[in-house]
C-alpha cells in the first residue's frame, strides 16, 4: 500500500478538522478546539482500485502558525484548499496558502482541490462567494498547472451535512496517481 501526505490548508475556521473528521468516519462536531500547530490522521482508501492510504495533515490556519506549518508541508503530493463561503476573507487569502504549500512541499508545484466548505449556509449568508467565483479561481489556477501536467480542480461541500466529502479527497487521490505517474515522482512510502 503507498502511502500519499496530503495537508488541508486554508484560514482558521473553515471546516477543515470537520472535513477531515467526517472523511475518517468520526462524525460532525458543532464545535473543535483550535488546532495547534498541526493535526494529522490516517484513513485507507482505494484510487481506481488501487490501495493508498492518506496521510492527512489538518494545518492550523492562524497567522501565529505560519512559522510552524513550514515544516508539516515537506513530502506533501497534494492538498485540499478549504475556504469558507460565508467568509469572503478565506476566499481571498487562498493564494498564500498555495504559495506556502508549493515552496515548502519539497516537490513543487503539487495538485490541489479548491474546497468551497460550508455550502448549507449559502442560502443564509450574507455575501457568500459564488460558486462562479470558485470556478474562475481554479481555472486560473489550473492554466498556471498545466505546464507541470496537471489540472486543480473545484468542489463544493458542507462538512456538516457530508455532502462531497468523500468526492474531494478521491478528486484530489485521482489527481495525485496521475502527478506520480507523470513525473516519475515517488510517494511518501510503501506500506506492505
Amino acid at each position: 500500500m503507498v502511502v500519499y501526505k496530503i495537508a488541508l490548508i486554508g484560514d482558521g475556521g473553515v471546516g477543515k478538522t470537520s472535513i477531515r473528521e467526517r472523511y475518517i468516519g468520526n462524525g460532525f462536531k458543532a464545535q473543535y478546539f483550535l488546532t495547534v500547530g498541526a493535526d494529522f490522521a490516517m484513513r485507507d482508501d482505494s484510487i481506481n482500485g488501487f490501495p493508498v492510504r492518506y496521510q492527512i495533515w489538518d494545518l492550523a490556519g492562524q497567522d501565529r502558525f505560519d512559522g510552524v506549518r513550514e515544516a508539516y508541508y515537506k513530502g506533501c503530493v497534494g492538498g485540499l484548499l478549504v475556504y469558507d463561503i460565508t467568509r469572503p476573507d478565506s476566499f481571498y487569502n487562498t493564494p498564500k496558502w498555495i504559495n506556502e504549500l508549493w515552496t515548502n512541499n519539497g516537490r513543487g508545484r503539487v495538485p490541489i482541490v479548491v474546497v468551497a466548505n460550508k455550502m448549507d449556509l449559502s442560502a443564509i449568508a450574507d455575501n457568500p462567494i459564488s460558486r462562479n467565483q470558485g470556478w474562475a479561481f481554479t481555472n486560473n489556477l489550473s492554466n498556471l498547472t498545466e505546464a507541470d501536467g496537471f489540472q486543480c480542480h473545484f468542489i463544493e461541500t458542507s462538512a456538516k451535512t457530508e455532502v462531497n466529502i468523500a468526492e474531494a479527497f478521491s478528486l484530489l487521490g485521482v489527481n495525485i496517481l496521475k502527478f506520480i505517474e507523470i513525473h516519475k515522482r515517488a510517494p511518501l512510502l510503501t506500506v506492505r
